[in-house]
């Protein structure tokens, strides 16, 4: 049977998704339900939470980047008894027409509750659920949770307009700053960084099993459609693939490693920020993005690490970095302080958070050679997100990139013999 599911989506970013999609998820799995967990479009952080309020790996779900047949196969392949898919940014909001919450409801017909941020509304609150349940009539809204709500008296004045739209009130949140969770400049403080974590998911599950019924909730969930189509996993870059994996070097897309493993690869995770080096007998080096920007001087100290990147190298191994660990390969890497610390030297690269820059979007990138993400010639679909600059870059180019408008994109990567990188984060390959 395919699985049960619901999307929890928003009108906008900061409207409260993550918190009621966490709350549902811990308050669901505290009743004993096997909850999976899928998170819409490219995001990390929130991931991580989903995994730890459920207890199961959460996967991405992003409309932009993968065919349809990938989509429902990571559907396919995590049946539990409900799956919770967060939504990104608003419900319709997407890049070029494509990428939108709502194309992954759409596309899997799975029912959305709709969050609204009610905080300063009464009743304009109901007239935007009765205009984003008539906006597609693809999508189907299972009713609202109302967010930052100030008192029963404002709750009173919200009610009403929803019953006489028809749309339905699932449940509250109340305005309490408590409930917040810790961010930083990419989003979200990540979950392992997070001391309190279980605490503060337990105290949004409360709050959510107080106001809604969770069972009446969960059926509301209903069986994902699941076309059939073709697609491409990425190729493992080796049989044996050491991969860079704490506090440093954390976005990894829990897809991309199913699908190495699936292939037959074997991963053998090591910490650069406990000094360690990758495993000498490994075919492959995968340093995936996060901050080391914020532990620059400890990687610039840790010899073995580096040692062991550049002997990797030495014999011919293939060594990759994304966004992060692009920058960790380059040979020096400026912090938010204007303070430089040397890097691994493996590419002619200088790159610098002195001035903070935002660069972000979906990337579609053809390889201008054979490298650890594939064959010269294949097309890979990526995001990227940073603030970082480059100060410098030198040797040959390893992509040729546009955007998702189409428009060319300056930066292209770099390859220096078997060590290459990129600013973006690869998701799933182009079908030939």
């Amino acid at each position: 049977m395919s699985p049960r599911g619901l999307i929890v989506a928003g009108t906008h970013s900061g409207s409260g998704k993550t918190t009621v999609a966490l709350g549902l998820m811990r308050a669901l799995a505290r009743r004993g339900r096997q909850v999976q967990a899928f998170k819409c479009g490219p995001d990390y952080i929130d991931p991580a939470f989903h995994s730890v309020a459920s207890g199961r790996p959460s996967f991405n779900l992003d409309s932009w980047a993968m065919a349809p047949g990938l989509l429902a196969d990571l559907v396919a392949r995590h049946p539990a008894d409900i799956a919770i898919a967060e939504g990104v940014m608003g419900l319709f909001d997407g890049v070029g027409g494509r990428g939108a919450t709502a194309d992954v409801a759409a596309l899997l017909r799975w029912p959305v509750v709709l969050v609204l941020d009610v905080k300063g509304q009464t009743e304009t609150a109901a007239a935007i659920a009765m205009g984003c349940a008539r906006y597609r009539d693809d999508v189907e809204i299972a009713g609202v949770i109302l967010n930052r709500v100030a008192s029963a008296r404002h709750l009173r004045l919200i009610e009403p307009a929803l019953e006489r739209v028809g749309i339905g009130l699932l449940g509250t949140v109340a305005q309490d700053e408590g409930l917040r969770l810790p961010e930083r400049h990419l989003g979200l403080v990540q979950a392992g960084e997070t001391a309190d974590i279980e605490q503060r998911l337990d105290r949004l599950a409360d709050a959510l099993a107080a106001s809604v019924d969770l069972e009446a909730l969960a059926r509301k969930a209903k069986p994902a459609m699941l076309p059939q189509s073709a697609f491409s996993p990425l190729p493992p870059p080796g049989q044996r693939i050491a991969l860079a994996r704490d506090r440093a070097f954390s976005f990894v897309y829990p897809h991309v490693t199913e699908q190495w493993r699936r292939a037959g690869a074997e991963i053998v995770p090591f910490s650069p920020l406990a000094n360690e080096a990758p495993a000498v007998d490994a075919d492959a080096v995968w340093l995936p993005g996060g901050y080391p920007e914020l532990h620059a001087g400890g990687l610039a100290t840790a010899h073995r690490f580096l040692d062991g990147l550049r002997a990797a190298a030495a014999r011919g191994v293939p060594v990759h970095g994304e966004c992060g660990g692009y920058m960790v390969l380059g040979d020096g890497l400026v912090d938010a302080d204007g303070a430089r610390h040397a890097m691994a030297g493996l590419l002619p690269l200088e790159t610098s958070f002195a001035r903070r820059r935002l660069h972000l979007g979906y990337r579609r990138a053809h390889l201008q050679a054979d490298c650890a993400l594939g064959r010269q010639g294949s097309e890979i679909v990526g995001h990227e997100f940073h603030y970082a600059s480059i100060l410098s870059i030198a040797g040959d180019a390893l992509i040729r990139c546009v955007d998702a408008d189409g428009g060319d994109v300056v930066e292209a990567g770099a390859r220096h013999g078997c060590a290459s990188g990129t600013f973006f984060h690869a998701i799933s390959m182009v079908s030939p």
